[in-house]
């Protein structure tokens, strides 16, 4: 029974004995009014699983391709590729024997990363600290699947200790269609971890439902074959991330039927598979440049109830991030009272969406402002790996709890970053000291 003087009284006991919630309960927190309630019970969930820790990562994101097979609505990132006879379009090959000489935006914006260039970037990353390299693209009509096992092993080669985290589960099946001869899901995975990819993102999910996958992005692969991806990721012990685009042509009940089938498949993947989703990531919908350009996009408040929402209806995964770019920092400082306990990264360069319409490539935030936005939050910085597992920087050397090995690396930041972050920080939290 619903109490007038607490309507969310019942919802707290669940909360509180950690119960999940059920799909009118996740219908009624966002349809409450009391969005300073909804804080407080996504906080429970976060402090039971880590105090008032709130984690960070030194990443850095490659987008390799921006050409693409699909025309999804919600999407300002794909350029299609050009006709036969363009002088843009002949990269391929020469992308896939790792020439360093630099591929040429095509007239539209279109671009393809060689994989010397690739290597590149990943190997800067790493000598100025990195412990991750995020890469994605579009799913590119002429590149071999050789392509992405090189690209993995020439960044492993080159970085023996940077966690390679690639490749969505729509990358994955288009994998599998253009290898010759074709593979499966598990043989497209087993190949590439062995180059070196450690875990997956979790992009492509979008929301899991019939109604929006045809309205909106009606070409791509849908809810069977993410899950088949993530699924097959977890029985070899390939960790991987969840995400949820949020704030287009979706309703509510949509956004916690999509929570609700991901914490569904983390009971079976705690349950009975090696690995399992690390995190949720909820995505805020950008319109700009996109075919749902009219449409406004979630407003501050529709983000941070959907970060909490979030949080209370996948109660059995253990990290919600605030993917600052899609959010802003702003936001994800604030939502880090709001059920919210990593804020990802310094990221560098981000190409699949920009704020503002004309927003630049470079998008990144560097550890001393990274590390601001968490205390002022009044929680605890945490460095961690992609794993989660705690980095320790001390001497010019990072090394993961647990870990034997050490790694070298210059504090200061690649020349033309635009930044003079040092990377430490000394703040005050609550009286005492905290350096990073």
């Amino acid at each position: 029974m619903i109490s007038q003087a607490d309507p969310l009284a019942d919802i707290r006991s669940k909360v509180e004995s950690g119960t999940p919630l059920t799909r009118d309960e996740g219908l009624r927190l966002y349809e409450s009014p009391d969005i300073h309630t909804l804080g407080e019970l996504a906080n429970i969930v976060r402090e039971r699983f880590h105090g008032r820790n709130a984690y960070y990562n030194i990443n850095r994101h490659i987008n390799y391709s921006n050409y693409c097979v699909l025309r999804c609505k919600f999407c300002s990132f794909y350029r299609p590729y050009p006709k036969a006879g363009s002088s843009s379009g002949t990269a391929g090959a020469g992308a896939s024997a790792g020439t360093a000489t630099p591929i040429e935006p095509s007239g539209d914006g279109g671009y393809e990363l060689s994989l010397a260039e690739i290597v590149h970037l990943a190997h800067e990353a790493y000598e100025h600290g990195a412990t991750e390299v995020h890469i994605v693209g579009g799913l590119h009509p002429k590149l071999p699947f050789s392509f992405y096992t090189d690209l993995c092993s020439g960044i492993r080669d080159a970085c023996p200790h940077l966690h390679i985290k690639a490749f969505t589960a729509i990358e994955i099946i288009h994998f599998t269609r253009i290898a010759q001869p074709r593979l499966s899901i598990r043989e497209v995975l087993t190949r590439l971890r062995e180059a070196g990819m450690g875990s997956m993102p979790g992009g492509g999910a979008e929301i899991f439902d019939d109604r929006v996958h045809d309205e909106a992005f009606k070409t791509k692969v849908g809810e069977v074959e993410w899950f088949e991806v993530h699924r097959t990721a977890h029985e070899l012990g390939i960790f991987t991330n969840a995400t949820m685009l949020y704030g287009h042509v979706e309703s509510p009940a949509e956004r916690i039927g999509h929570l609700i089938k991901l914490r569904e498949h983390q009971d079976e993947s705690l349950r009975s598979r090696e690995a399992s989703f690390n995190c949720v990531v909820p995505l805020s919908f950008i319109p700009d440049g996109s075919a749902l350009s009219h449409l406004p996009g979630p407003d501050g408040l529709a983000d941070l109830r959907t970060l909490a929402i979030s949080r209370l209806m996948c109660s059995n995964i253990a990290h919600i991030k605030a993917f600052w770019i899609m959010q802003t920092p702003k936001l994800a400082q604030i939502a880090l009272n709001w059920g919210v306990d990593d804020i990802d990264g310094t990221v560098i360069y981000y190409d699949i969406t920009k704020r503002k319409g004309e927003g630049t490539t470079h998008q990144e935030l560097t550890v001393d402002r990274l590390t601001r936005l968490i205390v002022e939050a009044r929680c605890q910085p945490v460095e961690r790996d992609t794993l989660y597992r705690r980095v320790h920087r001390a001497d010019g050397f990072w090394s993961i709890e647990g870990q034997e090995w050490k790694v070298p690396f210059d504090a200061t930041p690649p020349a033309g970053n635009g930044s003079g972050d040092k990377g430490i920080v000394t703040l005050q939290v609550d009286g005492t000291e905290v350096t990073h």
